[in-house]
């Protein structure tokens, strides 16, 4: 008995570090408009949201409020024309429940904004509610916890804190380690100004899963690491295809309990779960 007691002593590290290893599927696909000469504009992807009244997904291209905006079914049949643009340089969307309305923030000192949907569940128009820098950097891409009523943006390794009904900075931020599961001495004196280059720098994930709240992409691995919201640790490794193309910038996604990547090439966000 003392030994089994004193092996499980031994083993209670491990436990209490253990991550969650495993490997994504894909299960859906969200093709973007493009012609047969690929002239359609836009070229990196900004963010895919999920409206949970009208059953749609929408996904916008970054760069340019003339880029491409789409709307597709919960299946990935796209229900909107080629002509339907961002009206916005889009970065972030999100829904939030308290507007019932898609939002999302725009480049550097555009701010954020929401759309007004017609009978068909379209944009049909934009509106900027809340103008100026209201985000750490200019490529900054906001996402949005519902049940805080906060849009958090990343920094470096630090999740900046918005207040979305106040519209302003909150005091404090979350600092994250990326890529470390237990905490060094020597660890705690960097200051999260920079995050390694091995990261998509300006993407960061909202899922809610309790201890697994944040999550960044590892663009060299090609995976996505959840992160707990307290402690800023990662606790979860989730592997995605050897050939997926990553990028250091845009280009990745969450909603829907879905995980998204666009494809530049073939202009396709393409969901794993």
């Amino acid at each position: 008995m003392r030994k089994l007691v004193f092996a499980l002593f031994l083993f209670l590290p491990f436990l209490l570090n253990a991550q969650v290893v495993k490997t994504l599927k894909k299960t859906i696909e969200l093709k973007m408009p493009k012609t047969a000469d690929d002239s359609m504009p836009g070229t990196r992807g900004a963010a895919v949201v999920w409206h949970p009244i009208q059953k749609k997904y929408y996904a916008a291209f970054a760069g340019n409020q003339g880029y491409p905006l789409a709307v597709f079914d919960m299946n990935g049949k796209r229900l909107s024309d080629d002509e339907l643009t961002t009206m916005q340089d889009t970065r972030g969307l999100w829904y939030n429940p308290k507007l019932k309305k898609i939002c999302g923030n725009g480049y550097s000192e555009t701010g954020w904004f929401n759309y007004t949907l017609n009978s068909k569940g379209i944009p049909s128009e934009s509106e900027v509610y809340a103008a100026g820098m209201n985000q750490p950097g200019e490529q900054s891409i906001g996402v949005f916890n519902a049940s805080s009523n906060n849009v958090y943006f990343l920094y470096g390794q630090n999740i900046y804190v918005y207040n979305a009904e106040a519209m302003q900075e909150e005091d404090s931020t979350i600092r994250l380690h990326p890529g470390v599961s237990k905490l060094e001495d020597n660890e705690l004196e960097d200051d999260g100004e920079t995050l390694d280059e091995d990261y998509n720098y300006n993407v960061l994930i909202h899922t809610g899963i309790p201890k697994a709240e944040f999550g960044l992409l590892n663009a060299v691995e090609r995976r996505v690491e959840l992160y707990n919201r307290k402690t800023g640790l990662m606790t979860q490794k989730l592997n995605l295809p050897a050939d997926l193309p990553t990028w250091p910038a845009f280009n990745f996604s969450y909603a829907n309990g879905i995980y998204w990547a666009f494809d530049q090439e073939t202009r396709i966000w393409t969901g794993y779960k």
